[in-house]
């Protein structure tokens, strides 16, 4: 696995707008008192999984039972959905326990989160397409298990599903009976059981990992800070007006996430400073290519080409570099454009000046990179796909060799 040395961690740190940065070398060393159970074991979540969901899933794979389970879940879709008929009932009971918000969440905030989504889309969709999704690509046991899992052999699928977890969890209603993320998040939970059990079985992904059992409640937390924290860091960088209630509730919406994800709440942060130092230790450090990313990097960047961004590919890549770092951009070996990294470091502050009503003056270029988001907007809202479903679905086997 590659290392960086601890300069390079926190230079990357700062470069990526992440607080700080952690020694690559310390133990789990976050304090569960600021979580939002205020309280906690100090179990190192490198060695937590999900033990509610996984026996569940390996008894239904090993019982042939998973593509029945796919076929009645199909017609699950919105929150205010009853549990499907047909469903195992070890199933139907596990789904009782979690398909529901958690007694913490807060009405008010998931309102105005929403609200919050809806007003600063333009950014967001920017930041979790060209940030957080090339991001994953340089955090090395989420670019392996996701190539060689089945997902990996057909990435724009695989994106698409990835694309309807942010697009369910970002509208309007997404947490109410007539919205969709609490469904697709206990989907997700469940295809998490079921790689969990598949991949181990995989010789490729042996080869290649420095874990036993993939997907641990660790791993998910570095996945929610390359999307949650990431983005409003960058947010904040970009002096992108956001009130102390919007960022409070943004991060609301993510801890429900974490939670119907199956990550206990003591590894949950409570605040954006929490979630900070949390990231601090178990983002930055890890960070680094692999032959995997370098694929699944440049095939999540080739998806845009089906979608008229009005730029040139050179563009594209000197907007992640300029959302992601240098550094990132070297080890994706993303070629340089010097003209247009001009352009986007000198006119996508003014644009945002200009979108926010904070200056008069528009950019001369402003039509060019309003059809720029305009187009990463179309990719987000059809979930990275030209079909209007794409339906998330239980594995029951790996990436063939």
């Amino acid at each position: 696995m590659h290392n960086l040395d601890r300069r390079k961690v926190l230079s990357l740190g700062v470069a990526l707008g992440l607080v700080g940065a952690a020694d690559p070398a310390k133990a789990w060393a976050w304090a569960s008192k600021d979580s939002v159970a205020g309280s906690g074991t100090g179990v190192d979540p490198e060695y937590v999984w999900d033990s509610a969901t996984d026996p569940l899933m390996v008894s239904l794979l090993q019982n042939g039972q998973v593509p029945a389970v796919n076929t009645a879940m199909a017609g699950w879709v919105n929150n205010g959905d009853a549990l499907p008929a047909g469903l195992p009932a070890e199933l139907t009971a596990h789904l009782r326990t979690v398909n529901k918000l958690p007694p913490w969440a807060d009405p008010v905030k998931l309102a105005r989160a929403a609200d919050f989504n809806r007003r600063k889309d333009t950014y967001l969709f920017v930041l979790y397409g060209l940030g957080s999704g090339i991001m994953s690509t340089v955090i090395p046991r989420e670019a392996r298990s996701v190539y060689w899992s089945v997902g990996g052999a057909d990435m724009k699928d695989r994106a698409a599903k990835t694309f309807t977890f942010g697009y369910d969890l970002s509208q309007l209603d997404a947490f109410k009976p007539t919205g969709q993320f609490v469904v697709t998040a206990n989907k997700t939970r469940l295809v998490h059981g079921a790689v969990r059990h598949l991949l181990p079985q995989s010789p490729h992904w042996r080869a290649v990992t420095d874990q036993s059992v993939p997907i641990s409640a660790a791993d998910i937390l570095v996945t929610f800070h390359s999307l949650g924290t990431f983005v409003r860091r960058r947010l904040l960088d970009w002096k992108v007006p956001m009130s102390a209630a919007d960022q409070e509730a943004f991060l609301h919406s993510w801890q429900v996430a974490l939670h119907l994800l199956g990550v206990p709440d003591e590894y949950i942060p409570q605040t954006w400073a929490a979630a900070e130092a949390q990231s601090a230790q178990v983002l930055t450090p890890i960070l680094a290519p692999t032959p995997e990313g370098l694929d699944l990097a440049e095939v999540l960047l080739g998806l845009t080409a089906e979608i008229d961004l009005g730029v040139t590919r050179g563009f594209l890549n000197e907007f992640v570099r300029y959302v992601l770092s240098n550094e990132v951009g070297d080890w994706l070996k993303l070629p340089r454009d010097y003209a247009a990294a001009a352009l986007v470091r000198t006119v996508w502050p003014a644009f945002i000046l200009f979108r926010e009503g904070l200056s008069p003056v528009m950019p001369g270029t402003f039509y060019m990179f309003d059809q720029f988001v305009r187009g990463l907007a179309m990719l987000f809202l059809n979930k990275g796909s030209s079909t209007t479903t794409t339906p998330i679905t239980i594995p029951t086997g790996n990436r063939p060799g």
